[in-house]
């Protein structure tokens, strides 16, 4: 009897121009935590393994200058280091700005009944609504975060 591999960990990243910014939104947006990488980070500055300039203050702790992530709050996480186990996106600073549209991009499902107060809720987030879509198949909005990653709300 052979036996099944485990299901592969992962995790969605997400080129930003400004990672922090990106990771307070949607860490609102999705009701997720933004990752407390400041122990990792302390120990490594100690062992000089980590420059102080590929640091940057964030919410009042030491948190990676170029990278940062948001996870679910109920999945496991790594308490030496901080990362998430389960459900993450992590955005990671890249000097290019964004110029098309999205190859892949997140579906958001607040429930049945709940799309327009979730639009406005994420607008208030700053989020922009691009447009409502309204087919055959269903009803959706498209919008984009502060950075003009497409995303729906459906």
């Amino acid at each position: 009897m052979t036996e099944t591999p485990a299901p592969l960990h992962w995790k969605l990243v997400i080129d930003a121009a400004e990672p922090h910014p990106q990771a307070d939104f949607w860490a609102a947006a999705l009701h997720y935590e933004v990752e407390d990488n400041s122990a990792l980070i302390e120990r490594l500055l100690e062992a000089g393994a980590l420059p102080g300039a590929a640091t940057v203050e964030f919410h009042g702790r030491p948190a990676f200058r170029d990278l940062i992530a948001v996870r679910h709050p109920d999945d496991p996480f790594d308490p030496v280091s901080g990362t998430g186990l389960g459900r993450r996106l992590l955005f990671q600073r890249v000097p290019e700005a964004k110029t098309v549209k999205n190859r892949l991009h997140l579906d958001l499902h607040p429930g049945a009944g709940r799309r327009a107060d979730e639009v406005e809720r994420l607008r208030a987030l700053g989020a922009s609504l691009l447009r409502e879509v309204k087919e055959p198949s269903g009803e959706w909005a498209v919008m984009t975060d502060p950075e003009g990653n497409e995303f729906c709300v459906h």
